[in-house]
C-alpha cells in the first residue's frame, strides 16, 4: 500500500451522516439504505433501462444511497442538499486549452473497461467549465473516469464539485461506483489478503509445477493439415524457436505441404459439460508452455507429464459446493463468434476450471465481507484470465479490445496471481476523501433528475457500430448476476435490430434529457471516436434536435495534446470534442417569417459564447465558428430544428453580420471582445491554416479560400495543387471546374485602376522590391494581373447572391429530372441540393424536400448535417 493511500483510510467504526441521518459505521448505513431500496424496487422497476437481475443480486451489488445497481431514487436528495452551498457562475466560452491524455495514472490502469477518457483530460475540462460546488452530469459515464477527474480537481484545489454518474451496464456503475467514494484502503488490504490465504490455502494445488509456482501458461490451438489431414498443434507449426520470431512460411511436418493459416482446418472434440451435464463441441487446445517462479526465480519449459495428471485431477474436482451459476452466452453481432468460431455455449467455457474455480471462491467471500471495493477488485480479474489472453513472443500480452475473439495461442493467466497484482494496482488509486458523487444505472433517456438543476455536461457516449457495450460487459455481469438492460442501448446493431435511424432517435432521446436537466446558458462536452461521417452527423442532428447549440468542434492532436478547429464532416478521422450549450432564449416567437429579432439576438448570444482568440506562437487561427458562414449555418440550424421557417437568405445574413457586428480577419466580434482580439492579434504575424480534407464542393471552396488568403494567385498557380486535392471527391458529386469555383465564390484583378488592398498587402509583405508602392504603381499593377483574391465583405454579398441564384437553377432541374420517376440521382452538386432544401424550407415546400430524398443514395442524406437536418424535420412537418 502507498503512502497516498493511507491517507484515506476510514475508521470504519466512527459515527458517519448520510443525508440528514447519522450511523455508528458504513456498515449501519450501507443495511439501513439497502433495507429502503428494498422497499422502492417495485416501482423502480418501471423506469428505463432497470438491469435484468432478481432484488437480492441488485441489492448486494448496491451501496445505497451513492450507489444503487438500478435507478438511484436519492438522486435528487443529493441535489436538494447539494444546492444549498450553490454559486452560480456563467463560462462565456469553451474551452480550447491543451490537454495530457495521461493514460497511465494508477485509476485508469486499475480496472480494465472498453473505453476510456483519461481523468487527467475530464479534469482540466472541469476545471474550465465549472466552479466550487457546481454539479456534473455524465450520462454516459463507463467505468467511472468522469468521476475520477472530479475527484482529482478537488483533491487539486480543495474544491467541492458534485458529480452524477449514469450508465445502462451494472458492471460500468460497480466500476464507477467504487473509484466514486472514499475507501478504507487498509481494510481493503488486509481482507484481500485474507480472502487469497483462505483461496491459497484450499487450491493452492491447483497452481503448482516443478516444486513452483504456476505464473501462466500458453495454450495452443491444434488444426488439421489442409492437404493430409493429419493434427498440427499450432505452436510447433508456427514459432521458430530458435529465432523466437513466428515463421513467414509454415509446412506441415508429415507431408511437407506449405500452408497458409487461413486454409488450417480447425479440430473440435466433443465431450460433457462439467458444470451443466450438456454434451458440447468445442475447439481443441492443448497446453504447450508454462512459465512459473521458484525459489523467486522465473523460468520457462514445455508442460510435462505431471502438468497434464494435474489438469485431469481438476477436471474432476467438484466445484457444486461453491455456488457457481452457468449462463449461457446471448446472441448478439459481437458475441456470436464465441459459439460459431468456438463452440462455447457459457460463460465458464472461455476459463480453465482450476481459475473458474479460485475466482468463484474468492468473488463468494469478497461479497460476505461486504465491501464494494473487493467486488471491483475481483472483477478487475475477469478478463484477463479467460481464454481470450492473447501470447506474444516478447510477453507483452492482452486481450484484443472491443472484441470477442479466442487467439489461437493463448494465456492461462493464474487466478491467484493475478489477482494479488491487481490488489497492488487498485491499493494504488488516489480514492477520494469525501462523499462528492453519486451513481446510478439505468438509461440516460429517464435520469429522474430535476429540470436545469446541472452546472456542467461531460459524456462520451457510444457511436454508432463501434462497441457492442451490453455484449462485452456480458462476461463481467455473468459473475455480478445482474445484467444490462440493452432495450436502450444507443448503438447500431442487427441482433437488436438497430440501425443508423434508431440509434440517432435514442441519442436524441439521449441529449433532450441531457438539455432538460442542464440549466440555461450552460455548457455540454461530447466526446466522439467514430470514422464514419455518417455516425458523426447523427450525433450532430440529435445535438441540434434536442436544443443545444454548437459553439465549437475540436480534433485532438495527440502529439501536441491540443484542439484545433475542424468544420467539416472528413474530421471524423481524428478523436472530436464538440462543445455546445442550452441557449437562454425562449422560443415564443409566432411561425411566420418576421423574425428577424430573434436571429440577431440567437447571434448576439452565440457570439458571446465563443472564443474570442485561438492561436499560439506568433500564429493566430480562423475562429471558424465566428466566420459569417458558419454562423449562418448555426441559426438556420436553430430555426429549423424549432420547426420556423429562416427570416433571411445567406446573403442578407451576411449584409447583417457586418452592418451589425465588428469584423476582423473575416471573422464577427461583439463591440466588448474586439480589443481582447486586437490585443493578442498584433502579435501574431500570421494565420495558421485548418487541415482540410477535400471532399465535395464546399470543402474544395474551402481550401480555395485558405490558399488565396495565404497568397493571392492564378489559375495557372492554383491547378497543380487543386488537382491533387480533389481525388477523393466522392462519386456522386458533379464538382464544378476550378474556373466556375473560382468566378463564383472569388475575385481576379483583371488591370482596373487600383489593386485590390488584399494583393497589395501581400506584395508588401513578401516582396522587398515592392515594399512601400501603392496601389496604383505600374510595378504593383503587372505583378497583380490576372490573380484571384478573397473578396472584401461587401463584395462578398453579391458573389453569394450570384452563386445561390445559380444553385438553386441547378437544383430546379433536378426537380424536373425526378418528376414522376424513381430513379436515382447519380451525380449533382451537394451545393445546389442544400440550396434548395434551404428555399423549400422556407417556402414551406417541406414534401419537396421528402420526394427529393428519395432520389438520392441514402448515404448522402446520412453523411451531410445540413440535408439530415432538413430531410427530418420536414418529414416530421410531412407527416403532421
Amino acid at each position: 500500500m502507498n503512502k497516498q493511500s493511507s491517507l484515506f483510510d476510514i475508521d470504519d467504526n466512527q459515527q458517519v451522516e448520510c443525508l440528514g441521518k447519522i450511523f455508528d459505521s458504513e456498515d449501519q448505513r450501507r443495511e439501513y439504505f439497502r433495507n429502503e431500496l428494498r422497499k422502492k424496487l417495485p416501482e423502480l422497476r418501471k423506469i428505463e433501462g432497470f438491469p435484468k437481475g432478481n432484488d437480492e443480486d441488485i441489492i448486494a451489488l448496491s451501496d445505497p444511497p451513492y450507489y444503487t445497481a438500478c435507478p438511484n431514487p436519492w438522486i435528487d436528495s443529493f441535489v436538494d442538499k447539494w444546492k444549498l452551498n450553490h454559486t452560480n457562475k456563467t463560462i462565456s466560452s469553451p474551452f480550447v486549452g491543451n490537454l495530457s491524455e495521461g493514460k497511465t495514472d494508477s485509476a485508469y490502469m486499475a480496472h480494465a473497461y472498453h473505453t476510456k477518457v483519461p481523468a487527467k483530460a475530464v479534469e482540466k475540462y472541469v476545471e474550465a467549465y465549472t466552479s466550487d460546488n457546481d454539479i456534473i452530469l455524465d450520462g454516459f459515464s463507463g467505468s467511472g473516469m468522469t468521476g475520477v477527474g472530479i475527484s482529482d480537481y478537488n483533491r487539486d484545489t480543495n474544491s467541492s464539485v458534485k458529480g452524477i454518474l449514469n450508465d445502462l451496464s451494472p458492471i460500468a456503475t460497480s466500476i464507477s461506483h467504487n473509484y466514486s467514494i472514499p475507501q478504507d484502503v487498509k481494510t481493503f488490504v488486509e481482507k484481500a489478503n485474507y480472502i487469497l490465504e483462505e483461496a491459497d490455502e484450499k487450491f493452492g494445488w491447483m497452481f503448482h509445477h516443478n516444486g513452483g509456482i504456476i505464473n501462466y501458461i500458453v495454450w495452443s490451438e491444434v488444426f488439421a493439415c489442409p492437404v493430409c489431414q493429419k493434427e498440427l498443434i499450432y505452436w510447433d507449426i508456427a514459432i521458430d524457436q530458435e529465432a523466437n520470431s513466428f515463421k513467414k512460411t509454415m509446412h506441415c511436418p508429415y507431408c511437407n505441404a506449405k500452408i497458409n493459416k487461413k486454409e488450417l482446418k480447425k479440430l473440435y472434440k466433443v465431450g460433457v459439460d462439467s458444470i451443466t451435464g450438456e454434451k458440447i463441441r468445442t475447439v481443441i487446445h492443448k497446453p504447450i508452455l508454462v512459465n512459473y517462479t521458484l525459489n523467486k526465480k522465473r523460468a520457462e519449459e514445455l508442460c510435462n507429464k505431471a502438468d497434464y495428471q494435474l489438469l485431469e485431477k481438476i477436471k474432476d474436482y467438484d466445484m457444486k459446493w461453491l455456488g457457481y451459476k452457468p449462463f449461457r452466452l446471448p446472441s448478439g453481432d459481437e458475441i456470436d463468434r464465441l459459439y460459431n468460431s468456438y463452440g462455447y455455449k457459457y460463460v465458464h467455457q472461455l476459463y480453465t476450471k482450476r481459475n473458474l474455480i479460485y475466482l468463484q471462491f474468492c468473488l463468494n467471500k469478497a461479497k460476505k465481507e461486504g465491501m464494494p471495493l473487493l467486488i471491483s477488485w475481483i472483477t478487475s480479474s475477469l478478463l484477463r484470465t479467460t481464454k481470450m489472453y492473447k501470447f506474444t513472443l516478447n510477453r507483452k500480452m492482452g486481450t484484443v479490445s472491443g472484441t470477442y475473439y479466442v487467439p489461437s495461442l493463448w494465456v492461462e493467466n493464474s487466478a491467484p496471481k493475478l489477482l494479488k497484482r491487481k490488489l497492488k494496482d487498485m491499493a494504488k488509486v488516489s480514492y477520494p476523501n469525501k462523499h462528492n458523487l453519486v451513481v446510478t444505472t439505468g438509461s440516460v433517456t429517464n435520469t429522474g433528475i430535476q429540470d436545469n438543476s446541472i452546472d456542467y455536461i461531460f459524456t462520451d457516449p457510444p457511436f454508432g457500430s463501434n462497441l457492442m457495450y451490453s455484449e462485452l460487459n456480458f462476461i463481467w455481469e455473468s459473475w455480478l448476476k445482474v445484467f444490462t438492460n440493452n432495450t436502450k442501448e444507443a448503438i447500431v446493431n442487427k441482433h437488436q435490430h438497430k440501425g443508423l435511424s434508431e440509434y440517432n432517435s435514442l441519442m436524441t432521446a439521449s441529449f433532450k434529457e441531457y438539455f432538460r436537466v442542464l440549466k440555461p446558458d450552460k455548457w455540454m462536452t461530447v466526446v466522439f471516436s467514430n470514422s464514419k461521417a455518417s455516425v458523426w452527423n447523427a450525433i450532430q442532428d440529435a445535438i441540434q434536435k434536442a436544443g443545444f447549440v454548437v459553439a465549437n468542434v475540436s480534433a485532438l492532436d495527440k502529439k501536441q495534446g491540443s484542439f484545433k478547429s475542424v468544420t467539416t464532416t472528413t474530421a471524423v478521422k481524428q478523436d472530436l470534442v464538440i462543445a455546445a450549450y442550452k441557449p437562454r432564449i425562449k422560443v415564443s416567437f409566432k411561425d411566420t417569417n418576421d423574425n428577424q429579432e430573434n436571429v440577431w439576438e440567437f447571434v448576439e448570444q452565440h457570439l458571446d459564447k465563443l472564443p474570442i482568440f485561438e492561436g499560439e506562437k506568433g500564429y493566430a487561427e480562423i475562429i471558424a465558428e465566428r466566420t459569417p458562414r458558419v454562423l449562418f449555418d448555426r441559426m438556420v440550424a436553430f430555426f429549423v430544428q424549432k420547426g420556423l421557417p429562416v427570416p433571411l437568405s445567406s446573403a442578407e445574413f451576411q449584409e447583417g453580420i457586418r452592418n451589425r457586428y465588428a469584423m476582423r480577419d473575416g471573422m464577427a466580434f461583439l463591440e466588448e471582445q474586439v480589443a481582447q482580439y486586437d490585443k493578442k492579434r498584433v502579435l501574431a504575424s500570421e494565420f495558421s491554416q485548418q487541415s482540410l480534407f477535400v471532399s465535395d464542393e464546399s470543402s474544395a471552396i474551402e481550401w480555395i479560400r485558405q490558399q488565396l488568403m495565404k497568397k493571392p494567385q492564378t489559375r495557372q498557380d492554383l491547378q497543380p495543387e487543386f488537382m491533387k486535392e480533389i481525388q477523393h471527391i466522392a462519386k456522386y458529386e458533379a464538382l464544378p471546374e476550378l474556373d466556375e469555383l473560382l468566378s463564383e465564390n472569388f475575385l481576379q484583378y483583371k488591370g482596373e485602376n487600383k489593386v485590390p488592398d488584399q494583393i497589395v498587402s501581400y506584395f508588401h509583405k513578401n516582396y522587398h522590391d515592392l515594399r512601400g508602392l501603392d496601389n496604383t504603381n505600374e510595378a504593383i499593377k503587372e505583378k497583380a494581373m490576372n490573380r484571384w483574391y478573397v473578396p472584401d465583405p461587401n463584395k462578398q454579398v453579391d458573389l453569394d447572391k450570384l452563386r445561390e441564384r445559380g444553385l438553386l437553377r441547378e437544383f430546379n432541374k433536378y426537380v424536373e429530372e425526378i418528376d414522376g420517376t424513381r430513379k436515382k440521382l447519380k451525380n449533382f452538386r451537394m451545393e445546389a441540393i442544400r440550396a434548395g432544401f434551404k428555399k423549400a424550407w422556407l417556402d414551406k415546400e417541406y414534401q419537396k424536400i421528402v420526394d427529393v430524398v428519395k432520389h438520392l443514395p441514402s448515404k448522402v442524406v446520412e453523411e451531410d448535417d445540413k440535408l439530415l437536418m432538413y430531410y427530418d424535420n420536414a418529414s416530421i412537418k410531412v407527416e403532421s
